[in-house]
């Protein structure tokens, strides 16, 4: 088995509200960099690519700063998507090495992945054509309506001392169902596919709208499996996410290091 991993990181962390996110310090390194690290010491990871930002300007920012340190590891940059994540996942498609057998699709954002998480994926990859980790659902799960109502008859007096601060306080959503949990799962990365399925699935499906790599290989009609994910592979999307990432990987944020070795 020969893998090609994809790391999309053409994003614009609309949602991390601290600057790009990729480039925060975990431990004297770039996020992207300690989420690169996963895969260059796995051996059967033959490629990397990883999916900068596409606009002018942007590219080649990217490259500038990360290019030194990725070529170090052998790491193709290529131009992502200008929307969608899905489109970044295509086009990268498009750069995987001929002799890989498997592509590896891992989100920039998630450097915390644990080798045993890695190890029990890339063990199921053998044996099944499409493969990612999911956590149980342990929480009671509601689905709630689209619009918001006023949660309290003295909304009108919240709003009029706080103003739209009190609005927002007091708004609410009506719970429609509650929906069993038993067979519910969350999605992570790594998902790791064949790599004729998966670039069959991106070739005769159309994918938007899904937001991971699984979904357009269900689109196709083709199985999917579910091996055990790890709740301490976080998605970085927040400052919270960031500090829990932090925690996980014993990284001090830099104003608690030494000034020599911040990032």
């Amino acid at each position: 088995m020969r893998i090609c991993a994809i790391i999309p990181a053409a994003g614009g962390s609309r949602r991390f509200g601290l600057g790009d996110k990729l480039s925060q310090d975990l431990g004297g390194r770039a996020l992207l960099l300690r989420t690169v690290e996963l895969f260059t010491r796995r051996e059967e990871v033959s490629s990397i690519i990883v999916a900068a930002p596409p606009e002018e300007g942007d590219f080649e920012q990217f490259r500038e700063r990360y290019g030194a340190q990725l070529g170090f590891h052998g790491v193709q940059i290529v131009a992502g998507g200008r929307r969608e994540r899905w489109e970044t996942v295509k086009l990268a498609l498009e750069a995987v090495p001929g002799d890989a057998t498997h592509v590896a699709v891992h989100d920039a954002a998630r450097p915390a992945a644990s080798d045993e998480l890695i190890e029990r994926v890339f063990e199921a990859a053998k044996l099944h054509p499409a493969v990612i980790p999911g956590i149980s659902v342990t929480s009671t799960v509601k689905r709630v309506g689209e619009e918001s109502i006023a949660a309290a008859e003295d909304d009108a007096l919240a709003t009029a001392i706080l103003g739209d601060a009190g609005s927002e306080a007091v708004s609410a959503r009506v719970i429609e169902a509650t929906l069993p949990r038993d067979r519910l799962v969350l999605a992570q990365t790594p998902q790791v596919f064949e790599r004729t399925l998966l670039e069959r699935a991106y070739a005769e499906v159309d994918p938007a709208e899904t937001t991971d790599d699984a979904s357009v290989v269900e689109r196709l009609g083709e199985r999917v499996v579910v091996v055990e994910g790890d709740p301490r592979n976080i998605k970085v999307t927040t400052t919270d996410d960031l500090a829990m990432v932090r925690s996980v990987l014993g990284a001090r944020p830099p104003a608690e290091r030494p000034v020599h070795k911040r990032f």
